[in-house]
């Protein structure tokens, strides 16, 4: 199917829901949904973004510009994924009670608004990964566009340069939570320690970055076309040293780069499967 034959499918698809609460990250997908629900419903859609300790604060910010300068109903409201109980123990399924509890507070909003439906961004691509959220979305009947019009992040960010959507380009960022080991506790101090880690890392110039939090260890994530920026002394010690403020003892870089869930490579084929989702 061509490009513009799945966008086409995408408008139809949103026109026939009459109206909808969308979660709005702010990231690429959500923010292209966003907009081109928007485009079509007008008022009859709302976007909705949860905030928490695994949000950072730069995010937010992000979300609540993209939402002002596209002049969309933008509600945030409070999602703390610390107070759900067995998110924190960080079980392999972590994600399915964030998206529980994440959707049906987006449900109640949708319903308080008289919208009909709730979107989420997920797309083609994430049917290739261990994404136990997706079993939350399908009993709570979250609706997926972009997959259902076999958008890939590719499409998605192409269809948003033609939007002129400043996220076109922007880097995929998934909630801090996906930093640790599953079976770490996640707790608020390590948030703020990767949080405070890939911020001075973003500062520094790079784009892609994650922060994987292994107890003492930091294990730094970046693109691959990026690793060479840390291939020089002073670099490497102005990270170093920042990091051991931080509170890291020691401070490694990932030879292979960045790769989206990483932290799933630990898991077997069965253990995959148990929820369904690959």
């Amino acid at each position: 199917m061509l490009l513009q034959e799945k966008f086409e499918a995408l408008k139809d698809s949103i026109r026939k829901s009459g109206s909808a609460a969308i979660a709005f990250s702010g990231g690429v997908d959500s923010t292209f949904l966003v907009r081109v629900t928007h485009d079509i419903l007008g008022d009859k859609m709302v976007a909705v973004t949860a905030t928490s300790s695994t949000y950072p604060e730069r995010e937010l910010n992000e979300a609540i510009k993209y939402a002002g300068d596209m002049g969309v109903k933008h509600l945030i409201i409070s999602s703390e994924e610390l107070d759900i109980e067995g998110f924190a123990s960080n079980p392999k399924n972590r994600c399915y009670f964030c998206k529980k509890e994440l959707f049906t507070k987006i449900g109640k909003v949708a319903e308080e608004n008289g919208m009909e439906y709730v979107f989420d961004g997920s797309n083609l691509d994430d049917n290739g990964d261990y994404r136990p959220g997706m079993k939350a979305a399908r009993e709570l009947k979250v609706i997926s566009p972009l997959k259902e019009a076999n958008l890939t992040k590719a499409d998605i960010r192409e269809l948003s340069k033609e939007l002129g959507l400043p996220t076109w380009n922007k880097p995929s960022f998934a909630c801090l939570s996906s930093r640790f080991p599953y079976g770490k506790k996640i707790t608020i101090p390590k948030l703020k320690m990767v949080d405070e880690a890939e911020q001075f890392l973003i500062d520094m110039g790079i784009t892609q970055v994650r922060v994987r939090h292994h107890g003492e260890i930091a294990r730094i994530e970046v693109s691959p076309e990026e690793r060479v920026k840390f291939f020089n002394t002073k670099v490497m010690d102005k990270i170093g040293d920042k990091f051991k403020k931080i509170g890291f003892t020691y401070v490694t870089l990932d030879i292979l780069g960045y790769r989206t869930g990483s932290m799933n490579e630990v898991l077997s084929v069965e253990e995959k499967t148990e929820s369904g989702e690959i």
